[in-house]
């Protein structure tokens, strides 16, 4: 796969955040992955009322389903990641968990602070796309 990653002086440096502003690829293979929380694969919540445990198992799974696909982090091309809206203002794990999984060429990326999600103990859960 091909896969540039753009940021431009003309937007702010998101690269700060742990993501690009603007990815182009081209590929063979296109792979949408559902959102993954924090649920072990016994369906144990890791990580209740801490952000940054839920944000690193959440990215574990996200790596776990592309390989599944043939893929890996750095074919991932975008992420939407939801955030529980009262836990908005306290992201900082968020930033860290992306500069640590994507820590070359990150993917681009929208942050969007939702009323709740599946389930009352999840507070982040990250779905995106992989190209290769």
């Amino acid at each position: 796969m091909s896969k540039t990653t753009i940021n431009p002086e003309t937007l702010f440096n998101s690269l700060q955040y742990g993501f690009s502003q603007i990815v182009v690829a081209q590929s063979q293979r296109t792979v949408h992955f559902s959102g993954q929380v924090a649920w072990d694969e016994n369906e144990n919540i890791v990580g209740e009322n801490d952000l940054r445990a839920q944000v690193w198992q959440s990215l574990q799974n996200v790596e776990t389903a592309v390989a599944t696909a043939g893929a890996t982090l750095n074919d991932i091309v975008t992420l939407r990641i939801y955030i529980v809206q009262s836990w908005m203002d306290k992201t900082a794990p968020v930033s860290e968990g992306l500069k640590e999984f994507f820590p070359d060429n990150p993917p681009a990326t929208t942050w969007i602070g939702v009323y709740g999600l599946a389930r009352p103990e999840f507070l982040i859960e990250i779905e995106g796309t992989a190209v290769f």
